[in-house]
């Protein structure tokens, strides 16, 4: 899957969505100080599933895709997810280990 593929995804806009919703105060200080967005590379779609209960454990806002099938990539698969926003150290907890895409 080539970067701009997962750049393309919505994971950030399926979090934002859900956030106004349930925390608007914390997306409006997201907006206002850069909406930080960083790509990691994770390994499988188990992996995605795991981290995204790992993000929910500890009560953020975590959101996979499922792709629709329509370019590179088998309709129904998991491609991505999204966590946050939320402060560093959390997100740090769940996704750390991982590397800069």
């Amino acid at each position: 899957m080539t970067t701009g593929k997962i750049a393309a995804h919505h994971a950030t806009l399926a979090c934002y969505k859900a956030l106004m919703k349930t925390n608007p105060k914390l997306v409006q200080h997201w907006e206002r100080t850069g909406q930080a967005k960083i790509a990691l590379r994770g390994s499988s779609e188990d992996e995605l599933l795991e981290l995204e209960a790992i993000a929910k454990s500890l009560n953020l806002c975590a959101r996979s895709i499922l792709d629709a099938g329509r370019t590179q990539i088998a309709a129904g698969s998991r491609t991505v997810l999204g966590i946050g926003p939320a402060p560093v150290e959390l997100i740090n907890q769940v996704t750390g280990h991982l590397k800069l895409l």
